[in-house]
């Protein structure tokens, strides 16, 4: 498989991954449909792989059930050993994995570098010492607390940050003792064939990680519903996380991780420095980030200032090819959701919403590709759809409340209770306003993530969080042996 491997950002051709991972080989997949991914800066073909079915899932769901009591009952220093070696493997691969990413997903090549290849690389290292020291055994009010692997997860990941979002859920499944079955993006599973060429090259035992590439209602249907999974771990959108909710065996435990970003300006907050912050979490990446901002929420009296500032900021980023240095704002994924962003667009104008800057239209320059232009939209309501329904796209809202109750209200009532951002004065009027929020994580003042900080969402956000790492108790069974 490694002279398959992408050495460049290709304009044009085929690089074929033709088998799936499952118990420690590259085996042919049962049936013989095809995914092709397409190159969102081009729409070309970039490369095909296999469209694995049910049958497939079942022969990897297997394989992961027979390898989990070996791999559940190896020592946390053993497990560091293999963690250890595939941290330094994937920054051995470092740039092979940027330029992957950049080609899937239409991350500009220099983000793909500074953020898709060194972020999986960093939360590997971060499990890994989680491992240091840790103690599967307990003794509290006369019992002996024993955790144990959860069992067999499958881990579903989207296409906006593909490894990153992988590595979150297969480290810390590693880490706990539990096996895996990845069933990654149809639009961006290329980096995924990278990682399980890494884990077969450093001896990981077989069938401990298993790779199943495949579509939602065929493969992913499948793995979900498998009555051999304990856990499903998913980032993704709210109407693929109910689905896999509703297809979920009642008894599997779920991790169930969907976007959306309210951002509230409170009085007495430094405007400008408040929505430069947030323009540039709205923009950089495309808006494909799942914490990317959509809304930004300020003082009625302030908001023709927030709006003229939102503009000067968001027409600073340069929409491009990701191969150009110059690019800021690279296309979308995938075509799918350009074509999703911009009829977004055309609807949110159409209810009454003031196109600042930006707009549906192809960039000039770009007439094809996954491209949508930077957007602001003004003069928006909690009543319209572009208000309640996330925007996969580098496009921010501007929203204007009258005090700070109706602020907490829009808040709530147009975000999905994964997680916010407040700017305030002082960060103890941020934090007293935070803590009124029905939100999981509320970022304070621009405040960067701790990557071991908990991240449950509430309400539609779904059942658990993701942050960068987290802990080994959501991969983990507690049980109690009393005497």
């Amino acid at each position: 498989m490694s002279d398959n491997t992408l050495t460049g950002i290709p304009a044009v051709g085929l690089i074929d991954r033709t088998t799936l991972y499952i118990g420690g080989a590259w085996v042919a997949p049962r049936g013989e449909g095809v995914i092709e991914v397409v190159d969102p800066a081009t729409e070309q073909v970039l490369a095909t792989v296999p469209a694995g079915d049910a049958k497939d899932v079942d022969t990897a769901v297997a394989a992961a059930r027979a390898a989990l009591p070996g791999w559940s009952r190896t020592t946390p220093a053993k497990r560091r050993f293999y963690l250890d070696r595939l941290h330094r493997a994937l920054l051995g691969r470092a740039e092979e994995i940027a330029t992957t990413i950049s080609a899937e997903t239409g991350t500009p090549l220099e983000a793909a570098r500074a953020v898709q290849a060194a972020l999986p690389a960093a939360v590997v290292s971060s499990y890994a010492d989680l491992l240091t020291g840790s103690a599967s055994r307990d003794r509290a009010a006369g019992s002996q607390v024993i955790k144990e692997p959860v069992g067999v997860v499958a881990a579903i990941t989207s296409g906006g940050d593909p490894l990153h979002r992988i590595a979150t859920t297969v480290g810390g499944a590693l880490a706990a003792g539990a096996t895996v079955v990845l069933k990654p993006s149809a639009s961006a599973p290329l980096s995924a064939y990278i990682l399980a060429e890494i884990l077969h090259g450093i001896g990981l035992p077989a069938g401990v990680f298993n790779l199943v590439p495949g579509t939602g209602p065929v493969a992913g249907e499948a793995l979900v519903s498998h009555p051999g999974v304990v856990m499903v771990s998913f980032t993704g959108s709210p109407r693929v996380g109910r689905r896999i909710a509703e297809a979920a065996a009642t008894f599997t435990r779920r991790s169930l991780d969907v976007d959306g970003r309210s951002v509230v300006v409170l009085p007495g907050a430094d405007l400008p420095d408040a929505v430069r912050r947030t323009v540039a979490e709205a923009m950089t990446g495309g808006g494909r980030a799942r914490t990317a901002p959509t809304r930004l929420l300020v003082p009625a009296d302030r908001c023709d200032e927030a709006v003229e500032l939102a503009r000067a900021a968001t027409e600073e980023y340069t929409v491009g090819a990701p191969d150009d240095p110059a690019t800021r704002v690279g296309p979308l994924s995938s075509l799918a959701r350009r074509d999703r962003v911009r009829a977004c667009l055309e609807h949110a104008v159409a209810e009454g919403a003031r196109l600042v800057t930006g707009g549906p239209e192809a960039p000039d320059h770009l007439p094809v590709g996954a491209y949508v232009r930077p957007t602001v939209l003004a003069d928006v309501t909690e009543g319209m759809a572009v208000a309640r329904e996330e925007i996969p796209g580098p496009v921010l809202l501007v929203m204007a409340y009258r005090d700070e109750e109706e602020a907490l209200r829009i808040a709530d009532t147009t975000g999905r209770g994964a997680s916010a951002a407040v700017f305030a004065g002082t960060r103890a009027k941020a934090v007293e306003f935070a803590r009124r929020m029905d939100v999981g994580t509320v970022v304070i003042n621009g405040g960067s993530a701790y990557p071991h900080a908990p991240s449950a969402g509430t309400r539609r956000s779904g059942s658990g969080g993701e942050p960068e790492v987290r802990s080994l108790d959501d991969f983990q069974w507690t049980r109690s042996l009393r005497f």
